[in-house]
């Protein structure tokens, strides 16, 4: 065999196992399409995306809170080549580090699709390569509308809108989920019409019902706009776009410069010849695993979008690291329900665990805390009072069951809940321990203080 592991995507998965793997002794090589590596997340996703939420936040913030800080101004003005240059060189950078952690690591990367051969042998680029074990971490891509396909110029997908040339004015989004709230808020802060068309009751529909009806009245209140229980039918693009859609009223239509699809991913699974080595995929495109991720194979493991669960690049790095740990003789555990799910606005939104409601539906006694941010003192020296930490406990034993943050930083913050899902602690726990002053983390002190017998500050 000329390797003891076989990488394939070198995405937040993918990378990630590679390292571990090779970090306990295994020979291991990653193999991807692309040149550069970091997957979808690195490349056309994750990274380039945060890029422009900070710049576009950083442009809205001077542009309408300066002043009140006591600073004054000329008008601000946008260069977008120059803000899409920066996005560009982050991600350069990120690509040029991961290289270097493979060499690092003695872990050979091999440009190419991978295709399955036999249960043992993959070709890439018409050359073939052996091993004992493979990690599937090929990751997923956007799901297109069928009557409109893109072409990454009027009809966009989360790729084609990070690398538009200009700003457009108008621009539809179909989808309110989180890939559309970031990208719509990126366009939205630089001055486009943005909005929204959402086949749905409600905007990104995984959230708590607390959460999401608060974020969606922030997030009207920064001028974005949303249509909900709407289907779109057809996409005209003879002069831009013009966007047919069914709603409560009947047949409807608006115009755009661009159409940005955001209904969803689908996992990658094409072109690896899995029907040859006898995997079958489920109705959702995905591969079966079990609970140590080995599929039908099992010596042919698989991460990350192409499995079931959320499509989150964290959980992909830490199922890598799970299957690394596993292909080298060592006990590993992934505890599931302690990761979190980070929406990047502003305020961002980041939860972890069960909702409120996921709680009831599972019988549990439930008992919950709230703590707005506009009773937080670290808030309001910062101008972030919009947004609420709510936490659901189990009113009989106190463990938590799960942290909601509608926040600034949500994302650091929420690494607070992450941590007490993963050591079951409870309320009492949380609001006994102290927390700096002033502090946004405060905030979730003081929710679990409203689960027991109420907050300080209210």
């Amino acid at each position: 065999m000329d390797y003891d592991v076989i990488v394939i995507g070198s995405g937040p998965g993918g990378y990630v196992a590679a390292i571990k793997a090779a970090q306990n002794g295994l020979k291991t090589a990653c193999v991807d399409k692309r040149r550069e590596l970091g997957g979808t997340c690195l490349n056309v996703g994750c990274i380039p995306s945060k890029a422009l939420l900070h710049a576009s936040e950083f442009f809205r913030k001077t542009l309408h809170e300066a002043s009140d800080l006591g600073i004054e101004l000329g008008t601000p003005k946008i260069d977008f080549s120059k803000m899409m240059a920066r996005k560009n060189e982050i991600v350069a950078g990120f690509n040029q580090g991961i290289a270097g952690l493979f060499k690092k690591n003695k872990i050979d990367s091999i440009v190419g699709t991978a295709t399955f051969k036999d249960a043992n042998t993959i070709t890439a680029e018409g050359k073939d390569y052996t091993a004992k074990n493979f990690i599937i971490a090929t990751g997923s891509e956007p799901t297109e509308l069928p009557f409109a396909p893109f072409d990454e110029k009027k009809i966009l997908s989360s790729t084609g809108a990070l690398v538009l040339d200009a700003v457009p004015k108008k621009m539809i989004v179909v989808g309110a989920g989180v890939i559309g709230v970031e990208l719509g808020s990126v366009y939205a802060r630089l001055g486009t019409e943005v909005h929204f068309i959402e086949f749905l009751d409600r905007i990104c529909p995984a959230l708590d019902d607390t959460i999401g009806k608060a974020f969606q009245k922030l997030l009207e209140k920064q001028g974005l706009t949303f249509e909900l229980s709407a289907k779109v039918t057809a996409i005209d693009q003879t002069n831009g776009v013009k966007v047919s859609y069914e709603a409560k009223e009947g047949t409807q239509t608006r115009d755009a410069d661009v159409a940005l699809i955001a209904v969803g991913r689908r996992p990658y699974t094409q072109d690896l010849g899995l029907d040859t080595i006898g995997i079958k995929l489920d109705d959702k495109g995905r591969i079966p695993v079990d609970t140590s991720f080995a599929t039908s194979q099992p010596h042919i493991y698989a991460i990350g979008d192409v499995i079931d669960g959320p499509m989150l690049a964290h959980k992909a790095s830490e199922e890598g690291i799970a299957v690394a740990e596993l292909l080298a003789g060592k006990r590993t555990h992934l505890e599931y329900i302690a990761i979190p799910n980070v929406i990047y606005t502003d305020p961002e939104v980041a939860t972890v665990g069960l909702s409120e409601t996921d709680a009831k539906n599972m019988g549990l006694n439930v008992k919950t805390g709230q703590f707005p941010l506009k009773a937080n003192s670290r808030a309001r020296c910062t101008s972030d009072t919009d947004g609420i930490v709510k936490i659901v406990a189990d009113k009989d034993s106190g463990h938590i069951l799960g942290v909601h943050i509608l926040s600034a930083h949500a994302g650091e913050l929420i690494e607070i809940g992450a941590l007490a899902l993963e050591k079951r602690t409870t309320v009492f726990e949380l609001a006994k321990t102290s927390h700096a002053h002033p502090t946004l983390s405060e905030a979730l002190k003081e929710a679990a203080m409203a689960v027991i017998d109420g907050p300080i500050h209210m």
